[in-house]
C-alpha cells in the first residue's frame, strides 16, 4: 500500500511539483493582494461580527500564517505533530494584533508571499513525495499535499475578506473580472449567431 502510494507521489511530482505549487501559490497571494489594495484603509478597522478578525487582522494573519508551514516543513520532520503548534500560533497571534498601516499590511503580503514562494520552489521532488503523519489516528500523507493547505488556507480566508468588500459595498475583482469575460463571450456569441444568419 505504502509503496503504491508512493509511486504515485512520484508520478504526480511530473505533473504538479515544485514550480508549479509555488506558482499556483504566487496567483493566489496576488489576488489577495489585490483584496487589500481594493479596500479603503479607513475600512481596516471594520469587523463583520463579534468574535471575527478585523480587515486589518485577517490580512496580517494570511500574510504571516505561512511562516508555520515553512518552518514546519523546513524542519525536514515527518511527524508534524511534534512542531511546536503552540508557540507558533502565539506568534501568529501577536503579529495579527500589531497596528500596522495599509501599505505596511500589503508590503507584508508581499514579503512573505514572495519568502514562502521562493521556499517551494527550491523544494526536490523527493522532498515532496516524503510521507508526514499531521495526527497519529490519521492516515499519512504526501508533504506535497500538505503543503498545498497552505494555499487552501488563503482562499478560505479570502473568501471571508470577499464577503466582507460585499458588506463594504465593494465587488471583489474576481467577480468583476468574470462578469467581464461572460460579457464578452455573451458578445461574441451574439455576433456570430447574427453572421450566421446572415450567411
Amino acid at each position: 500500500m505504502l509503496a503504491a502510494s508512493l509511486a504515485y507521489d512520484k508520478g504526480m511530482q511530473n505533473i504538479y511539483g515544485a514550480k508549479q505549487l509555488a506558482a499556483s501559490f504566487r496567483t493566489v497571494r496576488q489576488n489577495t493582494i489585490q483584496v487589500a489594495e481594493d479596500i479603503p484603509e479607513d475600512k481596516y478597522s471594520f469587523t463583520p461580527a463579534q468574535g471575527a478578525r478585523s480587515v486589518e487582522q485577517a490580512l496580517a494573519h494570511i500574510a504571516v500564517s505561512t511562516r508555520m508551514w515553512q518552518e514546519a516543513h523546513a524542519s525536514g520532520t515527518t511527524k508534524m505533530q511534534e512542531y511546536d503548534w503552540a508557540t507558533a500560533f502565539v506568534e501568529l497571534e501577536a503579529e495579527e494584533k500589531k497596528k500596522r498601516s495599509k501599505k505596511e499590511l500589503v508590503d507584508l503580503l508581499k514579503n512573505e508571499g514572495e519568502r514562502f514562494t521562493r521556499f517551494l520552489e527550491g523544494l526536490s521532488d523527493d522532498k515532496l513525495a516524503e510521507q508526514i503523519t499531521e495526527d497519529p489516528s490519521q492516515p499519512t500523507k504526501s508533504r506535497l499535499e500538505a503543503l498545498m493547505s497552505a494555499k487552501e488556507h488563503e482562499m478560505h480566508c479570502r473568501g471571508q475578506l470577499m464577503l466582507i468588500e460585499r458588506m463594504l459595498g465593494i465587488v471583489p475583482h474576481l467577480t468583476r473580472k468574470y462578469a467581464e469575460m461572460e460579457r464578452e463571450m455573451r458578445e461574441a456569441a451574439e455576433k456570430k449567431s447574427r453572421q450566421t444568419a446572415r450567411a
